[in-house]
């Protein structure tokens, strides 16, 4: 077969795989481009309940109202802070929660079965079991630490910043992390037992198999995971809601709870579609950092 003939089936290959991959674009040109262009063009006018029904064209005046919102910037500390801390321990756990399921043991489907239920039940109702756990007069957690002599009084864990904010992550880090481990679970049993076989009669500890076979190997399951969780934890909405309401003073209120303030208690709809469009720009390219730090890192280690 001929240069020009491998050339041109490979042609209609990709020609095939772009008609095939139209129906999804159209889906997802359907389901976000058309919202984030409509909260675009709202946020172009000066729209609010409160104040008038008519829309009025207010230009960019809404992008240079939120240059000046410190709590729009404090809601965006707070959002990106809890999905670092959140992202990162995920990660960490979930690595070592597929690396145990990995392994051969009796029950192990069942184990990964009761793995991934928290996962699977509706967070508004873990942020409410969890909001029981942390109250600071009947919780279990602050029984427990009473029990093992470690608190002489309970903790009021929802009224202080810092404890609010280590209780919405030990709530969200407990409900997301199996998901993370089944993605990487994936990922591990992809890997071929040969390279590890080989690589140990090389003489090569656990941790050099692990450096050298799995964390390579198992780079796209993580770059995967990483984008995932750190979108959805950024747009966190129903846990915070529910555990903390934002509160104690504005301590834990995140972006998304801050634009739902704005659009459904002060009818503001201009100015809340223009933080949604500020939001997504500001993730896009946080994502796209994040991106470009993972694939130097995936071109050093080849």
């Amino acid at each position: 077969m001929t240069a020009t003939k491998v050339d041109t089936i490979q042609a209609r290959y990709r020609r095939t795989g772009l008609y095939l991959l139209l129906p999804a674009v159209a889906v997802l040109l359907l389901v976000f481009a058309y919202p984030i262009g409509r909260s675009f063009w709202l946020s172009l006018f000066d729209q609010n309940l409160g104040t008038g029904l008519e829309p009025v064209f207010a230009g960019l005046s809404n992008y240079g109202r939120i240059m000046g919102d410190g709590r729009f910037w404090q809601s965006f500390w707070v959002t990106t802070r809890f999905t670092v801390i959140t992202v990162v321990l995920e990660l960490i756990l979930g690595m070592g929660i597929a690396l145990v399921l990995n392994q051969a043991f009796r029950g192990r489907n069942a184990v990964r079965t009761i793995a991934i239920l928290p996962w699977a039940l509706p967070t508004a109702l873990i942020a409410l079991g969890w909001t029981w756990i942390f109250n600071d007069q009947y919780g279990i957690a602050n029984d427990i630490l009473l029990q093992l002599g470690l608190i002489q009084e309970g903790i009021n864990w929802l009224g202080d910043p810092f404890t609010a904010t280590v209780a919405l992550v030990v709530a969200d880090v407990w409900k997301t992390t199996p998901f993370i481990s089944i993605l990487l679970l994936a990922g591990l049993q992809s890997i071929p037992g040969d390279l590890y076989e080989a690589y140990a009669l090389e003489g090569a500890s656990a941790w050099q198999s692990f450096y050298r076979i799995t964390l390579p190997l198992l780079m796209p399951q993580v770059i995967i995971a990483t984008l995932f969780r750190f979108a959805q934890a950024f747009g966190i909405f129903d846990l915070v809601q529910v555990m903390t309401g934002g509160g104690p003073g504005g301590a834990t209120e995140v972006v998304s709870l801050y634009i739902y303030a704005t659009a459904m208690r002060y009818l503001d709809f201009g100015y809340s579609a223009a933080m949604v469009v500020v939001t997504f720009l500001l993730l896009i390219l946080v994502v796209v950092i994040c991106t470009v730090l993972i694939s130097r890192y995936r071109s050093r280690t080849r």
